[in-house]
């Protein structure tokens, strides 16, 4: 289970330009135009070692500054929620404003570790004029540059020594599969809890959870054994309407981190959404099974092909990475529920799969000679040599060849199609590897 940095602040002082710093991506828009950032963003981070997931909680303008800055402390107090540590990004330009002092009356009431992130400090006057920021009573700050990276090495190096040491699960349960039910707020995660457990609590056994707020529970009967990792009905405390989302996907990546296999559910009404796809790829990221559950399929109106169209539109969404299954389920009236769970099932068994170098060798070869790659540049043959499956916890593949760097991507989805139809991974990512021999 990876600790979560929160980033920040008001609009404007550069937390999308941080988190993209972090990331090593551009998820977040960058723009001077303050509450430029609307949506969430959550990314994934490391630093000397130490995996992290990274949220940026953005900052925006509704109408008024009153509004603003009630919607800000909203964020704020949700991301004091969610984190294990706090970054508090200001602005040397601008020094401390009043939203800077608000933000900081919340942080000070927390036992989070905030640390505070002066930006935009690219000169000696900056580094001195920063050290008026100490007046907000947060203890330490670091001197930043978003833009050029200088500085925060200095600053990872505290927030790291502050994350939580990771807590090693029990090795009897090491065998046991977890499934953890995602998805966005009232799509049905805790119909599908209820419908499961609901009515035969002899079989639950309550297991103490390794996350704070994430639900654990044993369930063995009708054939399965499994550990239901549970998010749902958790979301009462943000009852405002923008940031339900963000804390449905604050406790999302926690929920992935901490399974083998995510039972995303969507609203067969509303279909599949943009914070569908943002949990979807979350979960694709972690390398975990994945197995889409489309809810409340009795409310809709259906004619001869439409749940074909309907998953036709979610591959189209989730590509390249489409050998998922899809199940049409109706929680409610406990319609497939139960074969959704059996889908899971077949999906943890294949992320378990382990072939054989030999075998590997003996399929993939004579399918590498017939369909060879591209030549590389200046027109050289590329040659492979062999293939073998690495001991991941994840499927993941290593080919051997003389030119390693050279092979495009198109020909890994080739061979990744390749071994998932000889092999069946259905519902699991998988990864090619391509190395030198």
């Amino acid at each position: 289970m990876g600790p979560v940095l929160a980033i920040v602040g008001r609009p404007n002082v550069g937390k999308s330009t941080f988190f993209n710093r972090l990331t090593e991506s551009r998820a977040a828009i960058v723009e001077s135009t303050s509450g430029v950032t609307r949506d969430r963003h959550y990314g994934e981070s490391d630093w000397n070692g130490m995996q992290f997931s990274v949220i940026d909680t953005g900052g925006y303008v509704i109408g008024s500054d009153d509004i603003f800055e009630e919607e800000i402390r909203k964020q704020v107090n949700l991301a004091i929620d969610e984190s294990d540590v706090i970054v508090f990004v200001v602005d040397v330009e601008t020094g401390i404003t009043g939203m800077d002092e608000d933000v900081a009356n919340i942080l000070r009431r927390t036992k989070k570790k905030v640390v505070v992130a002066v930006n935009k400090v690219d000169n000696n006057q900056r580094i001195h004029d920063a050290q008026e920021f100490y007046g907000l009573g947060l203890g330490e700050i670091y001197c930043i540059s978003s833009i050029n990276g200088s500085g925060t090495g200095d600053l990872l190096d505290a927030v790291v020594k502050e994350f939580p040491e990771q807590v090693e699960t029990e090795e009897e349960d090491d065998d046991i599969p977890k499934y953890a039910v995602v998805g966005r707020p009232n799509v049905g995660k805790s119909s599908l809890i209820n419908a499961l457990i609901g009515k035969e609590r002899n079989i639950v056994t309550p297991i103490a959870g390794t996350t704070r707020d994430t639900v654990n529970t044993r369930y063995n009967s009708f054939g399965f054994d499994f550990t239901l990792v549970d998010t749902a009905g958790l979301r009462k405390k943000a009852k405002v309407n923008e940031n339900i989302e963000f804390y449905s996907v604050l406790r999302s990546i926690r929920a992935i981190e901490n399974s083998d296999v995510c039972l995303l559910l969507i609203d067969a009404k509303e279909g599949f959404e943009g914070q569908d796809q943002n949990i979807f790829h979350l979960a694709e990221k972690n390398r975990k099974g994945i197995v889409i559950i489309v809810n409340k399929w009795d409310l809709i109106d259906k004619e001869t092909n439409t749940h074909l169209e309907f998953e036709k539109k979610i591959r189209e969404k989730i590509a390249p990475f489409t050998d998922v299954p899809i199940v049409f389920t109706s929680v409610l009236n406990k319609q497939r529920i139960f074969k959704a769970l059996e889908i899971a099932h077949q999906v943890y068994k294949n992320k378990s799969t382990r072939i054989t170098t030999s075998e590997l060798n003996e399929v993939m070869l004579p399918i590498i000679e017939k369909t060879p790659p591209p030549s590389g540049s200046r027109g050289r043959y590329i040659k492979f040599k062999y293939v073998t499956q690495l001991p991941t916890k994840f499927p993941a593949f290593a080919f051997f060849c003389n030119f390693p760097d050279e092979v495009k991507d198109a020909y890994a989805r080739f061979l990744e199609n390749q071994i998932r139809e000889k092999y069946g991974f259905t519902g699991v990512p998988v990864q090619i590897y391509f190395r030198q021999k």
